[in-house]
C-alpha cells in the first residue's frame, strides 16, 4: 500500500512544527498585549476621569458632613425698614466622640449648669444638668443609667443658644478644661417691635416641626426641595416666610468631621461657608401700615366708649373685637397696607412657644384678611357665639350688581324703578324683604340706586330678573361675573391659606335658586376676604382690569445685588363694558353716604355694607366699606371688613379715611407727599 506523499519527509515535518509554534507564539502575544491596553486605558480612566468621584467617594466615607444652615435674609418694608431680620448668635455644641468617660461627661454636665446660672442671663430659662445631660443625647443620664441611646455620634448637639458675652468669655478661657465643648456662630429671626403685619409676615418654625406628618407642610415634606435641613434649623411656616422659603433660605454651608469605623469624630472640622439668603422688600409701607393697624384699633376702642353708645348708629358696632383691612395701589396692584388686628409678637416662636402663650394668640394667628381668623375670646365657647373674619359683602356688591343688570338687558341707565321700601316675590308673592330701616325711595334710576343702597332695586331688577329670565342658570351667569372681578377665586397673591371665599348662591341648598338669587343681588349670600373685597375695588377703579396683588417690591442679595423686580401691573383678567353703564355706577358710588370723609380734600368713590347674618342663635351686623381715591384718576382702592361693627358707614368707613389720609402724606394720592402726619412719622 502507497504511503502519502510528503508524509516521510522529515524537513516538511520540522517546518510545520515550526509555524504552528510561532502561531501559538504571536497569538499569546496578542491577547498579552490586548489584556495590557485593556489595563492601561482602564488606569488612565481612573485616574483621569473617575479619579476626583473615587477620592470624594473616599472622602465621604471617611468624613461626616453635617449642613450648616445660611444666614437667612431679610424682609423690609419698600422704603427698607426692617420688618424682619437675622442677627447672630453664639450657641454652645457637645461632641460626642470615641470613648468619652461617662464620669467625665456627666462632670461636664455640672460644670456647664454651674457656668450658665452665674454668668447666664438672668431673664433666660434656667439649664439644669439634668438637663444638659439630656440635650447632650449620649445614651445615659446622671445616674449613669441607661436610656436611648444616640442613633448617630458625628453630628455635634447644641447644648444653648443666646450665649452671654460673660458665658463665653469664661469658657473660651477655660476651653482646655471643657472637652469636648465647641462655641458655634448661629443666626436667629428678630422682628420689628411695632409688630409690623405680623400675619402677612409670618413666623419660623423648626424644620423638625415643618415636615412632621401631623402639623406638617407639604412643601417641607418634599425631600428634593429639603435636601441638606437641619432639624433644629428654623425654617418659614407661614406668610411670606413660608412663601419665599427657598429666596431667604440660601444655600447650605458644610462642616466635614473625619471620623473611623464607628462614626466618631477623630480630629478637627474642615468648613465650607454657606451662602446666604435673600433680601426682600415688600410693597407694604411700614408708615401706612403702622397707621392702619392704628386705626383698626382705636376704632374698635370708640365703637365701644360712652360717645359711640350714646349714638344708635354707631352704638350697633359696640360688640366688635377685630377689624381687617387691604390698600392696594391701583396703578400696580401693589399692597400697601394689609392689616389683621388684633395681632400678636411673632418672637414667641423663638425657642418654643409655650402652651399658654399659644392658647392666647391661636384665634387670631391667621391672617384675616385672607382666610378665617376669630374673634379675641378666650374659650372656643364664646368664639363660636360671634362671626370669624369672613362675612357675607352686604352692600358693597351693588355697583357690580348693577353692572351686571345693565350688561345683561335687565333695564337701562334711565330706566325708574318705583322703589316702596318693600319688595314681594315668590310663589303667591309670599317672600318678603325690605330696605334698610325699611325706607322708600321712590322712582329711582340705577345710579340712585347704589347711592341709596337700595335692597329692593337689586332685589326686583337684578337677582330676581334674572333668575325669572334664565331659571337656574341665573346662578352660572351671577357666578361668572362675580369672578371676573375677583370674588370666589383665589387674587393670585399667592400666599399661603389664602381662602377663595364661600358663594352661598351655589352652596346653599336650603333656599330656592329665586330666593338664592335675590339675596345675592345686594350680598347676602356671599362671603369673601378683605383681600377679595380690596381686588374688587380695585377692579372697579380701572374699569374692569383684576390686577394681582403684588406684595413683593424687589428681590436683593444678602448684599444688595438687584436680583428681580415687580415693577410690572400683572392684568389677571378684563371685564368690558360700555362707558356710560361704568360712568352710572361711579356716580352713584360718589354719592354715597358716609362718616368720616366730611372735609377729604377728594373726590372719591366707596360703598357701604351692613352685611347680617346669625352666629350663635343671634343676629349680627358686620361693617364693610370698599373706596377708591381720587375718583378720576385713581391712586388708592381700599376695603375694610370690621366682624360685628354695624352699619359699614360708621364701623368701618372712618378706619379707611386714615388709611387714606396716611397714604396721602407719605405718597400723595395725587402723587404729591403731603408731610407726615401722625403715626405716618414712624421711623421711615
Amino acid at each position: 500500500m502507497k504511503k502519502p506523499i510528503g508524509m516521510d519527509d522529515p524537513q516538511k515535518q520540522e517546518i510545520s512544527k515550526r509555524r504552528n509554534f510561532t502561531f501559538r507564539i504571536n497569538l499569546f502575544f496578542f491577547f498579552t498585549f490586548f489584556l495590557f491596553s485593556v489595563l492601561i486605558v482602564r488606569l488612565a480612566m481612573l485616574q483621569f476621569v473617575e479619579g476626583k468621584e473615587l477620592q470624594a467617594e473616599k472622602a465621604k466615607i471617611n468624613k461626616a458632613n453635617t449642613p450648616i444652615p445660611p444666614i437667612r435674609g431679610n424682609i423690609y418694608d419698600r422704603m427698607g425698614a426692617p420688618i424682619a431680620y437675622t442677627t447672630s448668635t453664639q450657641s454652645l455644641y457637645f461632641r460626642i466622640e470615641q470613648d468619652q468617660p461617662q464620669d467625665e461627661v456627666i462632670a461636664l454636665a455640672h460644670k456647664l449648669a454651674d457656668i450658665f446660672a452665674k454668668f447666664g442671663s438672668p431673664d433666660a430659662p434656667k439649664m439644669t444638668a439634668e438637663n444638659i445631660i439630656i440635650e447632650m443625647d449620649v445614651g445615659y443620664d446622671l445616674n449613669k443609667n441607661k436610656v436611648t441611646a444616640p442613633s448617630y455620634f458625628s453630628v455635634p448637639r447644641r447644648i444653648k443658644s443666646g450665649l452671654t458675652p460673660d458665658e463665653m468669655a469664661y469658657i473660651l478661657e477655660h476651653r482646655d478644661e471643657l472637652k469636648w465643648i465647641e462655641i458655634m456662630e448661629e443666626s436667629i429671626r428678630l422682628y420689628d417691635q411695632e409688630t409690623i403685619a405680623v400675619q402677612l409676615v409670618g413666623y419660623m418654625r423648626p424644620f423638625s416641626r415643618a415636615r412632621e406628618a401631623k402639623y406638617g407642610l407639604s412643601f417641607y415634606k418634599d425631600k428634593t426641595k429639603t435636601e441638606g435641613y437641619m432639624d433644629t434649623e428654623y425654617v418659614g411656616y407661614d406668610g411670606i416666610e413660608l412663601m419665599y422659603q427657598e429666596q431667604l433660605r440660601g444655600q447650605n454651608g458644610m462642616k466635614s468631621y473625619p471620623v473611623n469605623a464607628q462614626h466618631k469624630i477623630i480630629g478637627p472640622v474642615e468648613i465650607t461657608k454657606p451662602v446666604k439668603g435673600n433680601n426682600l422688600f415688600l410693597s407694604i409701607d411700614r408708615s401706612v401700615q403702622l397707621t392702619t393697624e392704628q386705626a383698626i384699633m382705636d376704632h374698635i376702642k370708640y365703637l365701644k366708649s360712652p360717645e359711640a353708645r350714646a349714638n344708635p348708629y354707631i352704638a350697633k358696632g359696640r360688640n366688635a373685637v377685630a377689624g381687617y383691612a387691604v390698600a392696594m395701589e391701583v396703578e400696580t396692584g401693589k399692597v400697601v397696607a394689609m392689616a389683621s388686628m388684633p395681632d400678636y409678637d411673632p418672637s414667641v416662636w423663638a425657642g418654643g412657644i409655650p402652651q399658654s402663650e399659644y392658647d392666647r394668640i391661636q384665634p387670631y394667628v391667621n391672617n384675616g384678611t385672607i382666610t378665617t381668623a376669630y374673634p379675641d375670646y378666650p374659650t372656643k365657647e364664646e368664639r363660636d357665639k360671634h362671626p370669624t373674619s369672613i362675612v357675607y359683602m352686604g352692600s358693597v356688591i351693588k355697583p357690580l350688581s348693577v353692572l351686571i343688570g345693565l350688561n345683561e338687558g335687565l333695564f337701562t341707565t334711565s330706566t325708574k324703578y318705583p322703589d316702596t321700601g318693600v319688595f314681594t316675590y315668590g310663589r303667591d308673592n309670599s317672600a318678603r324683604l325690605r330696605n334698610s330701616d325699611g325706607k322708600a325711595w321712590g322712582l329711582i334710576n340705577a345710579t340712585q340706586a347704589i347711592q341709596y343702597s337700595s335692597n329692593t332695586f337689586m332685589s326686583a331688577m337684578i337677582g330676581n330678573a334674572l333668575y325669572m329670565r334664565n331659571g337656574n342658570k341665573a346662578i352660572e351667569i351671577w357666578d361668572q361675573y362675580l369672578a371676573k372681578f375677583g370674588l370666589g377665586v383665589l387674587t393670585g397673591s399667592g400666599l399661603p391659606k389664602e381662602y377663595e371665599g364661600l358663594s352661598e348662591y351655589k352652596t346653599n341648598t336650603r333656599e330656592s335658586p329665586q330666593q338664592r338669587m335675590v339675596f345675592a343681588s345686594w350680598g347676602q349670600n356671599e362671603k369673601y376676604t378683605t383681600l377679595q373685597l380690596a381686588q374688587y375695588a380695585t377692579t372697579l377703579a380701572t374699569r374692569g382690569q383684576r390686577l394681582q396683588p403684588l406684595l413683593v417690591d424687589r428681590i436683593e442679595t444678602y448684599e444688595g445685588q438687584l436680583v428681580k423686580e415687580f415693577n410690572e401691573k400683572v392684568v389677571l383678567d378684563q371685564s368690558e363694558f360700555p362707558k356710560a353703564y361704568w360712568d352710572a355706577v361711579i356716580k352713584g358710588m360718589e354719592n354715597v353716604g358716609v362718616q368720616g370723609f366730611s372735609d377729604f380734600p377728594y373726590k372719591f368713590a366707596r360703598k357701604t355694607g351692613t352685611s347680617t347674618q346669625v352666629v350663635g342663635g343671634k343676629e349680627v351686623d358686620n361693617a364693610v366699606f370698599i373706596a377708591f381715591a381720587p375718583l378720576d384718576k385713581p391712586k388708592l382702592a381700599v376695603a375694610v371688613v370690621v366682624p360685628e361693627g354695624g352699619y359699614g358707614a360708621y364701623g368701618a368707613a372712618p378706619i379707611a379715611r386714615k388709611i387714606f389720609d396716611a397714604y396721602d402724606q407719605k405718597y400723595g394720592l395725587d402723587g404729591v407727599p403731603k408731610g407726615p402726619t401722625g403715626t405716618a412719622n414712624a421711623q421711615q
